[in-house]
């Protein structure tokens, strides 16, 4: 019996290309959305909101954005796995 280890060397560059092509893909996503939101009022209403909460909060309308995108993913988790619990 023989045991064989395949690995592969880490390359932090590779990560670093796949994080800044995600950041551009979120960015552009952000800015599309932005964009039409000039035919939504109730969407530009909503990009306002987010801009003043971003504001106050001292961090960038990309970064709030992605804040509630987050705790949306989470809650929404969370509330699929409760309901498979019982």
């Amino acid at each position: 019996m023989s045991i064989y280890f395949e690995y592969l060397i880490y390359d932090h560059r590779l990560k670093c290309l796949r994080m800044m092509e995600s950041h551009a893909f979120f960015s552009k996503m952000v800015d599309e959305l932005v964009e039409f939101s000039e035919y939504d009022p109730e969407l530009a209403d909503g990009i306002k909101w987010l801009d003043h909460q971003a504001q106050k909060k001292g961090i960038t309308f990309y970064d709030m954005v992605f804040e509630v995108l987050y705790k949306h993913d989470v809650n929404s988790k969370a509330k699929d796995w409760i309901s498979t619990r019982n």
